[in-house]
């Protein structure tokens, strides 16, 4: 993990305007920015960034956060990742807290396989756009192909000679641990000598979520049947095949502003359709989609679209692994290309606007695809058919969640239609697949706990009341309470104690109904106590997102006065008067008698079911709670509150 220290670092040297300028055109308004919101489309800007407070906040789509939440969201940057990358932008040197041995180790070797990875994408980007062999051998097959070199450039494509260690020597002088180099799979040992693993090869980089290069792929140029047409890097501390996409790095925001990922086999597939302006594309490799994978998609998008090839070997590899697509609850659909071509070569045939039009008019829902592929091959065989009415019923079992229910409903009643079977007696089917599945989950639990949680479940959805409006209400002077302590609280309320200490004594008899304003109270009771100095700008980059989210709604507003009044107000200092301790008082006060009025109606309800002496008893904290009423709303010279 890395360090509160480091951590601290970085936020102290965080400068919103430089970070999210990077993404997007911003304009000073007031002592605010204002742009285009780049989470939804809008013609006019109600993205607000408020410099003084560090945050964002849209207006039109309600995104907030800060610098660190941007990063997490428009670059889908875990929290690590874009404490790493400020940390990077910054120049500042992340300590990570204490680690045992093992785990230290782990880090070193997977920084050190990060390195030997950069090392060889410049030498092999070198080889291909500045030497002779690379030129005239590499260069020109890739532009025979149709690429460009600035979309080489971009993915960072490169060539690996046919000599036999240019690239180990290269290596091995930079001083490169020897067992590492293999690791990679850029180097081969053949009998106990040191050799490159991807000679006469095109190299294709494979980059993570945050840009850096975990693994190659590695393309021959010349028939050889003995040879295997690609070489991929072999499973180590940081390549992951099962977790990884190619191209998703580059496509990752087109993909969140499309609402659409395209799937397709081959690296060069991506390369073309990035070339033509279609960015929101990544590749599987060929292999079957693992559940990693679908994650990663899903990140950015519910809408995956598969794109393969046409002939048998593509439609199976199309299908494979897409039960747990459903799962995820994605929205799968197939586009097979047409007469023997690949999306690399349709693409480069058709050109950009024909490629997407086919696209848009020939998406196939993926299980009305399944069903209509296995009932062509099972023709006339009973066997055949009544295995696909199972694998069917099997499939769209997955569909499990609850607010699919209604898309679940219509596949039953397409697929039972098509394969000329009772929709009851299929629904049946379904539901038995459903049941089974329930069964094997159930068995990981105690009967007497599943039931617990059933019941509990029921419990939930049945017992809303009025409470629940009497909650939404607290919720008001509650965030209120939180605001004035967060933007007032290291202030002084008087010669002996701050606003915060003067704060901590009126809610010592108190508390906030909404868990996440109590913890928020607590961590910040917690650093008030340590010595530390907590404020919304402090606790804005708290670990915890709701914590950050609720900071950043407490702080950003949609509008703010403008800097001119006090010169049209003279005396008035409107701008610049001190409110804290009035504020904070008064913040108080409403929650306090918000808080009587609730303890009036419990109160109540208490007398009206209670014994004669235990009526007594109540009778006399109804007498409390109305002197507490008195002197709140004396103090304040305000009526009762309803």
């Amino acid at each position: 993990m890395i360090s509160p220290n480091t951590i601290q670092q970085i936020t102290n040297r965080i400068d919103i305007i430089d970070i999210i300028g990077e993404f997007i055109k911003l304009k000073k308004r007031g002592t605010n920015y204002l742009g285009l919101c780049p989470f939804h489309g809008e013609k006019s800007p109600s993205f607000t960034v408020s410099p003084a407070k560090e945050i964002y906040k849209c207006f039109g789509c309600g995104k907030s956060g800060n610098s660190i939440t941007f990063l997490m969201e428009h670059e889908k940057y875990s929290y690590v990742e874009a404490l790493r990358w400020l940390a990077e932008r910054y120049n500042i040197e992340i300590e990570e807290t204490q680690k045992t041995p093992e785990q230290i180790q782990q880090f070193q070797v997977a920084d050190s396989l990060h390195a030997i990875n950069h090392f060889a994408q410049k030498f092999f980007s070198n080889v291909l756009f500045n030497t002779e062999e690379g030129e005239q051998i590499a260069l020109s097959y890739l532009k025979e192909r149709g690429f460009r070199e600035d979309v080489l450039t971009k993915f960072q494509i490169g060539y690996n000679p046919e000599g036999r260690d240019h690239l180990t020597k290269e290596l091995l002088a930079n001083q490169f641990n020897p067992e590492l180099l293999v690791k990679t799979g850029l180097v081969a040992n053949r009998n106990n000598e040191l050799a490159d693993n991807y000679r006469g090869r095109i190299i294709f980089p494979i980059h993570n979520n945050s840009g850096k290069i975990i693994g190659f792929g590695a393309r021959i140029i010349a028939k050889n049947d003995r040879a295997p047409k690609y070489i991929n890097t072999p499973e180590n501390e940081i390549y992951v095949k099962s977790k990884i996409l190619y191209g998703s790095y580059f496509a990752r925001t087109a993909i969140d502003k499309a609402d659409e990922c395209l799937l397709v086999e081959g690296y060069t597939d991506v390369v073309s359709l990035h070339q033509a302006g279609i960015e929101n594309v990544v590749a599987s490799g060929g292999t079957s989609l693992t559940i990693d994978q679908l994650r990663l998609i899903k990140k950015y998008t519910n809408n995956l679209t598969i794109i393969y090839d046409g002939d048998g070997a593509g439609i199976k590899a199309a299908l494979r692994g897409l039960d747990l697509a459903l799962e995820e609850s994605l929205n799968v659909k197939l586009v097979l290309i047409p007469d023997n071509e690949d999306p690399d070569s349709y693409v480069n045939k058709v050109g950009a606007t024909a490629f997407n039009e086919f696209i848009a008019a020939s998406k196939k829902d993926f299980i009305l695809f399944q069903l209509g592929v296995l009932l062509k091959e099972a023709g006339n065989d009973v066997n055949k058919k009544s295995d696909i009415v199972n694998q069917i019923a099997e499939t769209i079992s997955k569909i499990s969640r609850a607010e699919d229910f209604t898309k679940q409903q219509e596949y039953i009643k397409q697929c039972s239609s098509l394969l000329k079977i009772d929709e009851t007696g299929f629904t049946n089917l379904v539901n038995k697949y459903k049941r089974d599945k329930l069964v094997k989950e159930e068995k990981k639990l105690p009967y007497e706990e599943a039931a617990f949680l059933q019941q509990e479940a029921h419990q939930q959805s049945s017992d809303f009341d009025d409470s629940v409006l009497l909650l939404q209400q607290d919720d008001v002077f509650e965030k209120n309470v939180l605001k004035v302590l967060l933007e007032y609280g290291l202030k002084p309320f008087d010669e002996e104690k701050t606003i915060a200490a003067f704060i901590f004594e009126e809610l010592a008899q108190f508390h906030f109904e909404n868990p996440l304003y109590e913890k928020i109270l607590d961590i910040y009771k917690e650093w008030y106590n340590n010595g530390l100095e907590p404020s919304g700008n402090t606790m804005l980059y708290h670990e915890d997102e709701g914590v950050r989210n609720v900071i950043v709604n407490l702080s950003l507003h949609p509008f703010e006065l403008s800097q001119r009044w006090d010169e049209k107000m003279e005396g008035m200092k409107i701008l610049t008067r001190d409110v804290s301790v009035t504020d904070s008082v008064a913040s108080l006060n409403y929650f306090k008698l918000r808080k009587i009025k609730r303890m009036f109606e419990q109160n109540q309800r208490d007398m009206e079911h209670a014994e004669f002496e235990e009526q007594l008893k109540l009778i006399e904290i109804h007498k409390q709670l109305k002197e507490f009423e008195r002197q709140i709303t004396q103090q304040m010279g305000t009526v009762i509150l309803k």
